[in-house]
C-alpha cells in the first residue's frame, strides 16, 4: 500500500407484523462490503479434513405467522398434558424457556409445584387464605362481589383497579409481566384475563406485540431479528454464538446475544470490550486519528488502503504501519509485533506503574483492534473499485463477468478474513497469560500475515495471475478457520 502525505489533520399485516417497532433505528456501517460471506466458496474450495467449516450453523428465518403457528403448536400440545388453559399453558413455557422435555419431567414427578415455580399457581399455604370481605385492596372501596376479580391467590381487586393496573403496565411495555397487585405476591397475569381488562383495541394490539415479543425471546431456540423494522424470527435447533443472518433485511448478527457477530469472542467478553472502549472515548479518539510519522523522514501519514505493509515510493520505504519497524525484517515472525509483551515485574511495583502497565496493555489491543476496523473501511473502498473495474472490462468486451467475478471474491474473502481478525484481539486482551494463550497468538500471528498478503495482492489484482491470488485466497481462509475451530468454542 501506499501512503498520503497528510497535515495534521412483506405482503400482509400478519407478516409484516413488527415486534420491535419501538426500538431504536441503529446506523448501519458505511464501510460494510455486503455478504462478503457469500459467493467464495467455489475459490477457496478446501479438500479432505480442511472441508471442515467451524461457523457452519443451521437457522431458518420464520414470518411472524410461521413464528406463532410454531409458538401455538408447542402451547396446545402443552395445554392438553398439563389439563391447563393455553394462556396459563404458554406462562410455563416462558418460566421454563420453552424446553418441554424439562417442563415434562417436572410434571412427572410433582404437577403442583410445577405450577408453583411457573408463578401461575400459588404455594398450598397462601392458596388457603379465603377473603370474604367484599372491599377492594387497592382502593379500599366496598363493591359487590361479582366486581371483585382475583387470580388463583385470592387477592381480591375491583374491577376498575385492575384495569387501570394493566393499562399502566401495557403502556409502559409489559407484556407476560403482569402480575398480581397484593404485595409480595409474583403470579403472573394469563393473557385471558388480562386481554377483557384493556379499554381500547389500539391497547390490546400493543399487548399483543409485548406478548409475542416474550415469548420469542424467552423460547431458547428462537431469537427476534434487531434489524430495524425487521419481523422475522431466527430458529435454530441448538442455542450457540454463531452467525446468522435474515433472508429479508439481511442483518447479520451472534444468535445468542442478538448484537454484531464477534467470533472469536465470546458474548460477555465483546460486551465488557466494548463497554470499555466506550468508557474510554477520548482514548480512543486519540488513537482513531488514524496518522503517524514516516520512521524515514518524520513526514505525517495516514493510510489510503487496509493492508499494513506500507510503501513509501518517496524514499523506497517497505514498512509496517502497526510498529513502524522495516518489514524485510519481519519474516516469518512478522507478526510479532501484534503480541503484546507483559512485564513479568509489573505486580512488585507501585500502584501507578500497575496503572501505566496496564493503560499501556489496553492502547496496544485497542490501537490494532480500530486499525483493523479501519483498514475494512478502506478495503470496502477497494471493493467498490474492483465492481467498478470488472464493469468496465465487460463493457469493453474484455471478458465476462463471471471471468472477473474471482477479484470481487477475493476482495470479499479479504473482509471476511478481517473481520474475523479484528475480533481476534478482545479475545487476547482478557485471555490470561499460559500455553493456551501462547497458541492462539501465534494462530493469531499466522492469520494476520496472511490477510496481509492477501490485502496487499487485492490491491494490485492485476499485478498477479488469477491462481496466484485465488491460493493466497485459500491459505488465508484456511488459517481463519483453524483459529476459529480451536477458539470459537461457545
Amino acid at each position: 500500500m501506499s501512503v498520503d502525505m497528510n497535515s495534521q489533520g412483506s405482503d400482509s399485516n400478519e407478516e409484516d407484523y413488527d415486534p420491535n417497532c419501538e426500538e431504536e433505528e441503529e446506523d448501519e456501517d458505511p464501510g460494510d462490503i455486503e455478504d462478503y460471506y457469500d459467493g467464495v466458496a467455489n475459490d477457496v474450495e478446501q479438500q479432505g479434513a480442511d472441508a471442515f467449516d467451524p461457523e457452519e450453523y443451521q437457522f431458518t428465518c420464520l414470518t411472524y405467522k410461521e413464528s406463532e403457528s410454531t409458538l401455538n403448536e408447542h402451547m396446545a400440545s402443552l395445554a392438553a398434558t398439563l389439563k391447563v388453559s393455553h394462556a396459563v399453558a404458554k406462562l410455563v413455557l416462558v418460566s421454563f424457556h420453552w424446553q418441554i422435555s424439562e417442563i415434562l419431567e417436572r410434571h412427572k414427578s410433582n404437577a403442583a409445584q410445577l405450577l408453583v415455580e411457573a408463578r401461575v399457581q400459588p404455594t398450598s399455604s397462601k392458596h388457603a387464605m379465603v377473603h370474604s370481605s367484599h372491599h377492594c385492596a387497592v382502593c379500599m372501596q366496598f363493591v359487590r362481589k361479582e366486581n371483585l376479580l382475583s387470580l388463583a391467590c385470592q387477592h381480591q381487586f375491583c374491577r376498575s383497579c385492575w384495569e387501570q393496573h394493566c393499562t399502566v403496565l401495557v403502556k409502559d411495555g409489559v407484556g407476560v409481566g403482569v402480575s398480581c397487585m397484593a404485595q409480595d405476591c409474583l403470579l403472573r397475569t394469563p393473557e385471558d384475563f388480562v386481554f377483557p381488562l384493556l379499554p381500547s383495541e389500539e391497547l390490546k394490539d400493543k399487548y399483543r406485540r409485548y406478548l409475542f415479543r416474550d415469548y420469542v425471546e424467552s423460547h431458547y431456540q428462537l431469537q427476534l431479528c434487531p434489524g430495524a423494522d425487521c419481523p422475522m424470527v431466527i430458529q435454530v435447533q441448538e442455542p450457540k454464538a454463531r452467525r446468522v443472518q435474515c433472508n429479508r433485511c439481511n442483518e447479520v448478527f451472534c444468535f445468542k446475544c442478538r448484537q454484531m457477530y464477534h467470533a472469536p469472542t465470546d458474548c460477555a467478553t465483546i460486551r465488557k470490550w466494548l463497554t470499555k472502549c466506550a468508557d474510554d472515548s477520548e482514548t480512543a479518539n486519540y488513537i482513531s486519528a488514524h496518522t503517524k510519522d514516516c520512521p524515514k523522514c518524520n513526514i505525517c501519514i495516514e493510510k489510503n488502503g487496509g493492508c499494513n505493509h506500507m510503501g513509501f515510493l518517496l524514499f523506497s520505504a517497505d514498512f509496517c504501519w502497526m510498529c513502524l519497524g522495516d518489514w524485510k525484517t519481519h519474516g516469518s515472525e512478522y507478526y510479532e509485533c501484534s503480541r503484546y509483551k507483559e512485564n513479568p515485574d509489573i505486580v512488585n511495583q507501585s500502584q501507578q506503574a500497575q496503572a501505566r502497565e496496564a493503560l499501556k496493555k489496553y492502547l496496544f489491543y485497542f490501537e490494532r483492534w480500530e486499525n483493523h476496523n479501519k483498514s475494512l473501511q478502506l478495503e470496502a473502498q477497494t471493493y467498490q473499485r474492483i465492481q467498478e473495474k470488472i464493469q468496465e472490462r465487460v463493457m469493453n468486451n474484455l471478458g465476462t463477468w463471471i471471468d472477473w467475478q474471482y477479484l470481487q471474491n477475493a476482495a470479499k474473502l479479504l473482509a471476511k478474513c478481517r473481520y474475523t481478525l479484528q475480533y481476534t484481539y478482545p479475545y487476547a486482551y482478557y485471555m490470561e497469560s499460559g500455553p493456551r494463550k501462547k497458541l492462539f497468538e501465534y494462530q493469531q500471528a499466522q492469520l494476520e500475515a496472511e490477510i496481509e498478503n492477501l490485502s496487499w495482492k487485492v490491491e494490485r489484482a492485476d499485478s498477479y495471475d488469477r491462481g496466484d491470488l485465488e491460493n493466497q485466497m485459500h491459505i488465508a481462509e484456511q488459517r481463519r478457520r483453524t483459529l476459529l475451530k480451536d477458539f470459537h468454542d461457545t
